[in-house]
């Protein structure tokens, strides 16, 4: 089934209790995404779910989302964010990579498309924000996507996609990859079928 390249999720999560995690990881650094070619400024990373044999390893090799991993751990970062893990266990027993994504003030992501991400070739990508400002602009398609704390969004970003930050504050979400098996196929198709009932 083709779903659009876009789904708000009917699931909320309580932003307050999402910034209270991120603040336990005030001290923790941020890695620089490893594809710098596809931004500008910075756009780093928190790995907090990464593949087997990779948590407490060199930052770059938990951050690294391998498309041919199937076996993931929790990395140490998670171990104070007991709401970041609930959250990433909302959609199914075995969330992959699973990160936060920091662009800060006047960085950009340019646009690319990430060939592996599409709910219709098994694979999808959760953005649920934390922090966030009404003047970064997301686009998928060239279209823009406006997302605030606590909400849950599927976007097929295997279809070119670019955000920016102009705003004053950081953009950070929680990003989780999940392969789609049966619970998330259904919880796809009643976000769309309440998309479609508007």
């Amino acid at each position: 089934m083709a779903f659009p390249d876009r789904l708000k999720l009917p699931l909320a999560f309580d932003a307050e209790r999402l910034q209270r995690d991120l603040a336990a990881l005030a001290a923790a650094p941020w890695t620089a995404h490893f594809v710098p070619q596809n931004y500008e400024g910075d756009w780093s990373v928190i790995p907090l779910r990464a593949p087997k044999g990779t948590a407490g390893q060199h930052p770059i090799r938990m951050v690294y989302s391998d498309p041919a991993a199937t076996a993931f751990e929790d990395t140490p970062f998670i171990a104070p964010c007991p709401y970041f893990r609930e959250v990433a266990f909302a959609f199914g027993p075995e969330p992959r990579a699973t990160r936060l994504m920091r662009l800060a003030p006047g960085s950009a992501i340019k646009e690319h498309a990430d060939g592996d991400l599409a709910a219709e070739t098994g694979m999808a990508r959760i953005h649920v924000p934390i922090t966030t400002n009404a003047d970064v602009v997301f686009e998928v398609n060239r279209r823009r996507v406006d997302m605030a704390p606590g909400e849950a969004w599927y976007l097929r970003l295997a279809d070119p996609h670019r955000v920016a930050n102009r705003g004053a504050t950081d953009r950070i979400h929680l990003v989780i990859d999940l392969p789609v098996d049966a619970a998330l196929d259904q919880l796809l198709r009643q976000a769309m079928a309440e998309s479609a009932a508007g």
